[in-house]
C-alpha cells in the first residue's frame, strides 16, 4: 500500500513539497500516513461490520472460483509484507533503531490484509454475496498507493535504478487493483435459496441498459425484487407497529369519550375540532410509524448528502486558489495542474455521494409506497360499513395512486427542508469571508424572500388540499361509478349528463391547479432572481476602494451558483412537504377509521345443539346511527332451515349482516359455531374463470365440483361458454346474466362445505323452474345442504312450508317466528299476508283458472316428473347466452386463437415497445398550439441571453484595470448589470407561467378526449377492459399530464439553454476546449440514447403493472363482506402483495437506471470542468483572470446541469407515455353517433309504440354464431308481450337489439315505421325506457338519480315516487328528494333501488317500456303492487317483459318463448298452454298449472 522495500534512508535525494519544479510528499509521509489510512479504516469498522453480518444470516455460500481468487491474491499481498519485514530486519538492521516505523508498516499492512481475508470468509458463511465495506477498503488502498507509484515512476525517469524493488512494488500494486476489480462482482447465491437479490452494480445495470437498447425490455428481463423490498417483508413488520399505534389512539378516544358527561353532547364546533385533531394526529402517527421502520436506512442517505455538501463547498475554495494562481505570475505550473485535478476529484466525489443519497431516498420511497399500499389494502378488508360509506372506491384508488406518490416525493425532498437553510447559511458565511460587510445586503435579501415563499407555500397547500384534491377525488369517484353503471347510462342515454358532471369537477380542479401554478411561478421567479439580487447588492455596497477583481467576482459567483440549488429546491421541498402532510392526513384518517369489531360475533367450534344464537341483539350500521335491528332473539338448531321474510326494507339483509358481524352490535350476544359460507343478495363475481370463482382458493375436488355444478344448474351454462369452466368472467360478472351470476355465487358457497350457510335471497334472480330445482337440490330438506344450518332470506312463498323455522321481520324487529303451520294457526300478520297475497293472486290470475280448465278438457296429464322431464329441458345447451358471446374483443387476428385462449375475455393492459412515437409529442403540442409554443421558446432564449450578457459583463468588469485604487464607470456598469438581471427575472416568471398554462390547456383537451372516447365506446369494450385500466388512465396518467409533463418541460428547456450558455462561455475563453467538448457531447448523446430507450420501456411496464393493483383494490372493496365471510383475507392479501411487488420490479430498475445515467453523465460534466481548468492553466500567459473565472465557474455548473437535463428529459419522455396511454382509447371501436344532424324525427316519436323485427339477426362478435337468428315479429300498439326462455335463449338479446347496445348483424328493426339504424343512439334510447335487472344508483341526490337533466318538476317526481310506492319512504327522509345516495346506492336496500328504477321509468313515461326481470329483488306483495302500477300507468304503452316469475305475464296479450336465438312459440298464454309446448312445461315446473 505504501512504498515497498524503501531505499536506504538518506542515500536517495527525494524531492519534497517545497521543491518548485517537482513537488512530492516526503518519504516518511508515504510510509506512514498512506499505509495506515486504509488499515485504520478496516480495523476501526470491522467489529461493527462483523456484528452486522452476525445479525443478518442469509445462508452459507459454497467456496466459488471468485472467492478462491480473492483468497489467493490476499495471501500473496500478505506474504509481500512479511518478506519486506524480514528483508528490513536482515539487511537494514543498523537503521531500525532510528526509523522503527519502516519495520512496523509492513507488519501492519500484512495483518490488515489477513483481517480482510477473514472478513471475506465470514461474508461467505453468512451468505453476503458482495461487500461495499471491502470495496471501499480496496479503493482506499489503491488511492493511497498512487503517490508512491508516481514517486517510483519519477525515480525511474531520473535513472535511479532498483529493478527488484520496482518489480516488487508494481506487482503489489497490480494485485491490489485485481482485488478491487474482483470486488465489483457478486458471488453465487447461498445454498438452498433462490436468487432473491440481484446485486445492483454498474456492470449489471450496463447489461440491462444495453439489452433495453437492442430490443424492448419484457417482464422476464427485469430483476427479481430483493427480499427486503417485498411487500411481505415490509408489511409484516410494519403492521404490528401500526396496530399498536391504532390501539393507543382508540384508548385515548375512549378516555376522552368517558370524560364527557353522560347524556351531554359536545357542541358542533367542539366535535369538528376533535375530528380535525384526530385527522392531524393520525397523520403524525403514520409518519412516526414509517420513520421508525425506514428511518435508520434513510439516515445513511442523509450522511451521504452531508458528505456531498462538504465536497460541494470545498470546490469554490479550490477555485479561489486557482484564480490566485492565475493572478500570480511567479507561481509554478504544477500548482495550477494540482488545483485543476483537485477540483475534478472533488466534483467526482460530490457526484458519487449525491447519487448514493438519491438511490437511498428512492429505495426508501419505494418501500414507503409498498407499506402504505399494504396498509390501505388490509384496512379495506376490516373497515366497517359506516366508515366505508364515507370513503368511496374512487377515493381509495386515489389514496394508493396520488397520495402514495406524494409520500415518495416527500422522502426524496425531505432533507432539503432542513439542509437547504444550512446550505444557504454556509454560502452566506463564505460570501462574508470573500466580500466582507457587503455580504450583509445579500443576507437581508434572502431573509426577506423566505416569508414571501412561506406565504406562497401556505396558499398553494390550501388550494391543493381544500380544492384541487377534493375535486380530483370527486372526479375519480364519479368516474368509478360511471364505469360501474355504464350499461344504465347507455340504456337511459345519460352519457351527456354525466359527462358534464365530470367536466364540472375537472374545470374546478384545473382552476385550482392554475392558481397554484401561478403562485409557484412567482416563487420560482423570486428565488431565481434572489441570486441576482444578492450579487447586485454585493456590488452596490462595495466601497470605492474595495475593487471588483476576478477572484471576488467568480468565487462569489460559484458560491451563488451553489446558493441557487437550495434556493430553488426549498420552495419545491416545502411544497412537497405540505402536499405530503395533506396526504398523510388523508391516509391517516382512512387507516384510523373504525373497523369491524372482533367481538361483534363470537366464533366457536362446531358442536351439537344450536349453531347460531342471537340473544337480545340490537344492531346498527354505525355507532351513532339509529338501530336497524332491535330486540333480536334467534336460536337456530344445527341442520335446520330458517326462512327470513318481510317487506322491502324491513331488515332481512341486515339480519344476515349482523350474523356475519358486519353491523355494529349495540347490545346482546351473537354466537356462530363452525365455518360460514355467504351468498349476498347482489352476487359478487371476481374477474377470473368460472372454476376459480367457484373453488374460491380451495383445491379442486373433481367429483364434488361436478356435483356442485349439477345441483346449482350450471352444467347447461358451461356447455355454452367458449371454454367451459375455464372461461374468464368479466368484472362484476359483466358477461353473465343475473341468474348465472347468482348461481355461480351459490355454487361458491356450496363448494365450500361450510357448517352454516347464509343465503340472502339467492333465488330471486333465477327463472322460477331453476329456482325450484336449486331449492330441491341444494337448499331444501332433500338438497345437498340438508345436514347444514341454512338461513335463507326469500320472497318465494312456495318455499316456506318446507322451512323448519320462519322469522317474520317488520321494521327491524322479529314480530313472529315459528314453523309455517304454527304461524298460520296464530292468525297473525304473517297469516294475513299469506291469505291477502293468495286472494290477490286469485284475482289477478283468473286467466290461470281458465287455463287449468282448458288443460283438463284437453286431457293433458297434470303430473309430470320434474327430475326426468324438467332437467332434460334444463340441460339443453344453448349457444346464445345473454352476454356470454362477448368473450373476446373484436379483432381479426384473435379469430384464430388457440383453444386455450378461447375463454379469455379481458384485455390485459399491454405495454407498447420502443421509444415514444413522435406523434405523441406532436399531439401534445398540437393541443397547446404553435402560436403559444414559439413565443415561449423565444422567451427562454431571451432569458438565457440576458444571463449570458450580464455574466460576460461581469468578467469584463473584473478585468478592468485599477487606477488609483478604483475602477472607472462603476455606476454605468452596475446599471447595465441591474437592467440585464431585471429583464431575466421577468422572463423567468413569463416562461414558467406560460408553460404551466400550456400544460393545463393540453391536459384539459386530453382529458376531455379520453372521457368522450371512453363514453362513446360500445359495451363490449367495458366487458373486456378492466375498470382498473380505465381508472389508472383517469387518475395516475391524467395527474402526470397535469403536473409532471409541464414541470419536466420547464426544467428541460431552462437547463438546455443554460448548457448552451456554459458551452458558449467556455468556448469564448478557450476555443481549444471544442476539441474536448465535442467528443463529450457525442458521448453524452450516445449514453442518453441508450438510457431513454430502456427507461421509457420500464416506465411503460411500470404503468401497465399498476392497473391490476387498482382492479384488485376495486374488486376487494366491493366484495369485502364475502371475503370476510369465507375467511379468505390472507389469500387476497397475498394476491395484492404479488401485484404490488410486480409493479415494484418495474419501478426499481427504472430509478436505478436513472442513477446509472446520472453518474455516467456527471463524470462527463466533470471532464468539462477538468478540461476548462487544465486549458486555462496551459493558457495562463494569454488568458485574463476574468475570462478564466467565468469559464471555470460556469463549467462547474455543467455537472448539475447535465444531471437535471437527464432528469427532466427522462421525466418528459416517461410522462409523455401517459399521453400515449391516454390516447390509446382514441383508436378503439366506437358506437354510432349519439345524434344525427338534420334529423327529421318528430319530437313526440314514437307516438304509437309499434315494433317490427324484419329477419333480425344479432351477434356479440364477428366470427361467432348469431345470438338471434332470423327474428321476424310485429308488436302492435299498446300490446303487452312477455318474453320467456331458458338462460341464454336470447331473451335479453332482444332488448339489447332494440336499444342498439349491440348492432344488427342482419335485418332491421322499425319503431313506428322508422328504421332505428337511421337515427342517433340518444334519439333512440331517450325515447324508449327500460327497467334493468340490476338496479344501479349513483352517488348524489335522489332527485339526480331520477332526473339527471332536471327535465321534470318536483310535482312530477313526487308523483312517480308515489306510483312506485316510495313516497312514504322518501317523505320520511330528512332531506327528502335531496337525500344523498351513497356510492352504488348502498344506503338503500336492493328492493328500494329497484323501486327507484321503476320511478325513473314512470317519470319518462315513453310509449315503449322494456322490463328486464325488473322485480326479481322485491317481495311478492311489492311485486304485485308494481305489476298493478305497470298495468295501469303503462296501459296505453307497448310493454315488453323479460320474465322470471311467469305469473306476472299470465294476463299479457302475447308470450314469446325464445330458444337458441329463435322464436320457438308465440301466442297468448292460454293458447300456448293448450299447445303443450315449451311454455306449458315451464308453467308446470313453476307450479302454475
Amino acid at each position: 500500500m505504501a512504498l515497498l522495500l524503501p531505499p536506504v534512508l538518506g542515500t536517495l535525494p527525494y524531492p519534497s513539497w517545497k521543491s518548485v519544479t517537482n513537488p512530492d510528499l516526503t518519504q516518511c509521509f508515504q510510509n506512514t500516513v498512506l499505509v495506515w489510512v486504509p488499515c485504520i479504516y478496516l480495523w476501526l469498522l470491522a467489529p461493527f461490520y462483523c456484528l452486522h453480518l452476525y445479525c443478518h444470516d442469509h445462508g452459507r455460500i459454497h467456496m466459488s472460483c471468485l472467492c478462491t481468487a480473492k483468497m489467493v491474491l490476499g495471501f500473496l499481498l500478505a506474504s509481500f509484507g512479511f518478506v519486506e519485514f524480514f528483508y528490513i530486519l536482515l539487511e537494514r538492521s543498523h537503521e531500525i533503531q532510528q526509523h522503527m516505523v519502516f519495520l512496523l508498516s509492513p507488519i501492519i499492512r500484512s495483518m490488515t490484509v489477513i483481517l480482510a481475508l477473514c472478513i471475506i470468509q465470514l461474508e461467505r458463511i453468512r451468505g453476503c454475496r458482495s461487500s461495499v465495506f471491502l470495496f471501499l477498503f480496496w479503493i482506499l488502498a489503491v488511492v493511497c498507493s498512487l503517490v508512491p507509484l508516481r514517486a517510483k515512476i519519477q525515480l525511474a525517469m531520473d535513472e535511479v535504478c532498483y529493478i527488484v524493488r520496482y518489480l516488487a512494488f508494481f506487482s503489489y500494486f497490480t494485485i491490489q487493483l485485481a482485488q478491487l476489480f474482483l470486488c465489483c462482482f457478486a458471488d453465487q447465491p447461498p445454498v438452498g435459496k433462490t436468487i432473491l437479490e440481484k446485486v445492483v452494480n454498474h456492470l449489471s445495470l450496463c447489461r440491462l441498459v444495453v439489452k433495453g437498447y437492442r430490443a424492448p425490455l419484457a417482464e422476464e428481463d427485469l430483476w427479481t425484487l430483493r427480499e427486503e423490498d417485498t411487500s411481505h417483508k415490509i408489511i409484516s413488520e410494519l403492521q404490528q407497529d401500526w396496530t399498536a399505534e391504532c390501539a393507543k389512539i382508540q384508548k385515548q378516544e375512549k378516555a376522552l369519550a368517558s370524560g364527557v358527561a353522560l347524556g351531554s353532547r359536545l357542541p358542533d364546533q367542539a366535535q369538528l375540532l376533535r375530528k380535525l385533531q384526530k385527522e392531524q394526529s393520525s397523520g403524525f402517527i403514520l409518519i412516526r410509524t414509517l420513520a421508525r421502520k425506514f428511518g435508520p436506512y434513510f439516515l445513511t442517505g442523509t450522511l451521504c448528502i452531508i458528505f456531498h455538501d462538504a465536497f460541494m463547498f470545498a470546490i469554490p475554495q479550490v477555485l479561489s486558489l486557482l484564480l490566485g494562481f492565475m493572478r500570480d505570475e511567479d507561481a509554478p505550473l504544477w500548482k495550477g495542474y494540482f488545483y485543476a485535478t483537485l477540483m475534478f476529484l472533488l466534483s467526482c466525489l460530490q457526484s458519487l455521494f449525491n447519487h448514493q443519497y438519491m438511490y437511498t431516498c428512492f429505495t426508501v420511497g419505494m418501500r414507503v409506497k409498498t407499506a402504505v399500499m399494504g396498509l390501505v389494502y388490509r384496512k379495506s378488508l376490516v373497515i366497517n360499513s359506516a366508515s366505508r360509506r364515507t370513503c368511496t372506491v374512487g377515493e381509495i384508488v386515489n389514496l394508493v395512486s396520488a397520495d402514495t406518490q406524494k409520500l415518495m416525493d416527500f422522502v426524496v425532498y425531505f432533507n432539503a427542508v432542513w439542509l437547504a437553510p444550512i446550505e444557504i447559511a454556509l454560502c452566506l458565511f463564505f460570501l462574508w469571508q470573500h466580500l466582507g460587510p457587503s455580504a450583509l445586503a445579500g443576507i437581508a435579501t434572502v431573509i426577506l424572500i423566505f416569508p414571501l415563499n412561506g406565504f406562497i407555500a401556505k396558499k398553494r397547500s390550501k388550494l391543493q388540499v381544500k380544492i384541487q384534491m377534493k375535486f380530483m377525488d370527486g372526479r375519480i369517484r364519479l368516474m368509478n361509478e360511471i364505469l360501474n353503471g355504464i350499461k344504465i347510462l347507455k340504456f337511459y342515454a345519460w352519457e351527456k349528463a354525466f359527462l358534464e358532471q365530470v367536466l364540472g369537477y375537472r374545470e374546478k380542479e384545473l382552476k385550482a391547479l392554475k392558481k397554484s401554478q401561478i403562485l409557484y411561478s412567482i416563487s420560482i421567479a423570486s428565488f431565481n432572481s434572489s441570486s441576482f439580487l444578492v450579487r447586485a447588492l454585493f456590488y452596490v455596497t462595495l466601497d470605492d476602494r474595495n475593487v471588483l477583481d476576478a477572484q471576488k467576482v467568480f468565487v462569489s459567483m460559484a458560491l451563488i451558483n451553489i446558493l441557487k440549488t437550495p434556493l430553488s429546491q426549498l420552495p419545491f421541498a416545502i411544497s412537497t412537504t405540505m402536499q405530503a402532510v395533506v396526504s398523510l392526513r388523508r391516509l391517516g384518517k382512512y387507516l384510523c377509521s373504525e373497523e369491524l369489531k372482533v367481538d361483534n360475533v363470537s366464533k366457536a367450534p362446531l358442536s351439537s345443539g344450536r349453531n347460531l344464537v342471537i340473544e337480545n341483539g340490537t344492531f346498527s350500521w354505525s355507532t351513532e346511527g339509529p338501530p336497524c335491528l332491535r330486540r333480536i332473539n334467534v336460536r337456530v338448531p344445527r341442520g335446520s332451515l330458517v326462512a327470513v321474510v318481510g317487506h322491502v326494507g324491513s331488515g332481512k339483509s341486515s339480519l344476515l349482516s349482523a350474523m356475519l358481524g358486519e353491523t355494529e352490535k349495540r347490545s346482546g350476544q351473537v354466537t356462530v359455531k363452525g365455518s360460514v359460507a355467504y351468498v349476498p343478495q347482489q352476487a359478487w363475481i371476481q374477474n377470473a374463470t368460472v372454476q376459480d370463482n367457484i373453488t374460491f382458493g380451495r383445491e379442486k375436488l373433481k367429483t364434488w365440483y361436478q356435483r356442485v355444478l349439477e345441483v346449482c344448474a350450471l352444467l347447461p351454462d358451461l356447455d355454452i361458454l367458449p371454454a367451459g369452466d375455464a372461461t374468464e368472467i368479466g368484472e362484476k360478472g359483466l358477461n353473465l346474466s343475473g341468474g348465472q351470476k347468482q348461481r355461480v355465487s351459490l355454487a361458491r358457497a356450496v363448494y365450500r362445505k361450510a357448517d352454516v350457510y347464509m343465503l340472502d335471497d339467492p333465488l330471486s334472480a333465477v327463472d322460477a323452474h331453476v329456482g325450484q330445482h336449486i331449492f330441491d337440490k341444494v337448499i331444501g330438506p332433500k338438497g345437498v345442504l340438508r345436514d347444514k344450518t341454512r338461513i335463507l332470506v326469500t320472497h318465494g312463498m312456495s318455499f316456506l312450508p318446507q322451512a323448519d323455522l320462519i322469522l317474520v321481520l317488520v321494521d327491524g324487529e322479529i314480530t313472529e317466528s315459528g314453523s309455517y303451520q304454527e304461524l298460520l294457526s296464530r292468525h297473525g300478520a304473517f297469516a294475513d299476508f299469506i291469505h291477502t297475497f293468495a286472494n290477490t293472486e286469485r284475482k289477478e290470475s283468473a286467466i290461470q283458472r281458465d287455463v287449468s280448465a282448458v288443460i283438463k278438457m284437453c286431457g293433458i296429464p297434470s303430473i309430470q316428473s320434474y327430475e326426468t322431464f324438467g332437467l332434460s329441458v334444463l340441460s339443453r345447451g344453448d349457444s346464445t347466452n345473454t352476454n356470454l358471446q362477448n368473450m373476446e374483443p373484436v379483432s381479426e387476428e384473435e379469430q384464430e386463437q388457440v383453444p386455450e385462449d378461447l375463454g379469455k375475455l379481458t384485455v390485459v393492459d399491454k405495454a407498447r415497445t420502443g421509444r415514444v412515437r413522435l406523434e405523441m409529442y406532436k399531439k401534445y403540442f398540437k393541443t397547446i398550439g404553435l402560436a403559444i409554443i414559439i413565443p415561449i421558446v423565444f422567451l427562454y432564449a431571451f432569458q438565457q441571453g440576458a444571463s449570458l450578457a450580464y455574466n460576460y459583463w461581469l468578467s469584463m468588469w473584473a478585468d478592468d484595470p485599477v487606477v488609483n485604487g478604483t475602477q472607472i464607470d462603476t455606476d454605468l456598469k452596475l446599471a447595465v448589470f441591474g437592467a440585464l438581471g431585471f429583464v431575466q427575472g421577468i422572463a423567468i416568471f413569463g416562461t414558467t407561467v406560460a408553460i404551466s398554462i400550456c400544460g393545463i390547456i393540453a391536459s384539459r383537451h386530453l382529458h376531455m378526449d379520453l372521457l368522450i372516447n371512453v363514453l362513446r365506446s360500445p359495451m363490449s369494450f367495458f366487458e373486456s377492459t378492466p375498470s382498473g385500466n380505465l381508472l389508472n388512465r383517469f387518475a395516475k396518467e391524467i395527474d402526470a399530464i397535469d403536473c409532471m409533463v409541464p414541470e419536466g418541460l420547464k426544467m428541460m428547456l431552462s437547463y438546455v439553454f443554460k448548457l448552451m450558455e456554459v458551452c458558449i462561455i467556455v468556448l469564448m475563453a478557450t476555443p481549444f476546449a471544442a476539441v474536448i467538448i465535442l467528443p463529450l457531447a457525442f458521448l453524452y448523446a450516445f449514453v442518453q440514447s441508450f438510457y431513454v430507450a430502456t427507461s421509457c420501456q420500464l416506465r411503460r411496464l411500470e404503468a401497465v403493472s399498476r392497473s391490476p393493483i387498482y382492479t384488485h383494490f376495486n374488486e376487494t372493496v366491493q366484495g369485502a363482506s364475502v371475503i370476510r365471510a369465507f375467511g379468505e383475507q390472507s389469500r387476497f392479501i397475498l394476491q395484492a402483495n404479488k401485484r404490488v411487488d410486480f409493479n415494484q420490479t418495474s419501478y426499481f430498475p427504472r430509478f436505478v437506471a436513472t442513477r446509472w445515467l446520472a453518474v455516467n453523465l456527471e463524470f462527463v460534466g466533470n471532464g468539462v470542468v477538468l478540461a476548462a481548468a487544465i486549458l486555462s492553466v496551459m493558457g495562463k500567459s494569454t488568458l485574463s483572470p476574468g475570462i478564466v473565472g467565468l469559464a471555470v465557474s460556469h463549467s462547474l455548473q455543467v455537472t448539475g446541469i447535465l444531471s437535471w437535463i437527464v432528469r427532466s428529459w427522462t421525466d418528459v419522455e416517461n410522462n409523455i407515455v401517459s399521453v400515449e396511454r391516454v390516447n390509446e382509447y382514441a383508436e378503439t371501436a366506437k358506437e354510432a353517433s349519439w345524434s344525427k344532424e338534420g334529423s327529421t324525427l318528430p319530437l313526440a316519436w314514437p307516438q304509437t309504440g309499434t315494433i317490427e323485427f324484419q329477419d333480425y339477426g344479432l351477434q356479440y362478435r364477428k366470427g361467432l354464431e348469431l345470438a338471434l337468428k332470423g327474428i321476424t315479429l310485429n308488436i302492435h300498439e299498446r300490446e303487452k308481450v312477455g318474453i320467456v326462455g331458458r338462460t341464454g335463449a336470447g331473451k335479453s338479446s332482444l332488448a339489447l337489439g332494440i336499444f342498439r347496445i349491440l348492432e344488427a348483424a342482419k335485418g332491421r328493426i322499425f319503431i313506428d315505421g322508422v328504421n332505428i339504424e337511421d337515427i342517433g343512439l340518444h334519439d333512440l334510447r331517450s325515447r324508449i325506457t327500460i327497467i334493468p335487472q340490476d338496479p344501479v344508483l349513483f352517488s348524489g341526490s335522489l332527485r339526480m338519480n331520477l332526473d339527471p337533466f332536471d327535465t321534470y318538476t318536483d310535482e312530477e317526481v313526487w308523483s312517480s315516487l308515489e306510483l312506485a310506492h316510495l313516497k312514504n319512504f322518501v317523505s320520511n327522509l330528512p332531506d327528502k328528494l335531496n337525500h344523498e345516495c351513497s356510492e352504488g346506492g348502498e344506503n338503500l336496500s336492493l328492493g328500494q333501488r329497484q323501486l327507484v328504477c321503476l320511478a325513473r321509468a314512470l317519470l319518462r313515461k315513453t310509449k315503449i317500456l322494456v322490463l328486464d326481470e325488473a322485480t326479481a329483488a322485491v317481495d311478492l306483495e311489492t311485486d304485485t303492487l308494481i305489476q298493478s302500477t305497470i298495468r295501469t300507468q303503462f296501459e296505453d304503452c307497448t310493454v315488453l317483459t323479460i320474465a322470471h316469475r311467469l305469473n306476472t305475464i299470465m294476463d299479457y296479450t302475447r308470450v314469446i318463448v325464445m330458444d337458441r336465438g329463435h322464436i320457438s312459440e308465440m301466442d297468448s298464454p292460454a293458447n300456448l298452454i293448450t299447445q303443450r309446448g315449451q311454455f306449458y312445461r315451464m308453467c308446470r315446473e313453476a307450479g302454475l298449472v
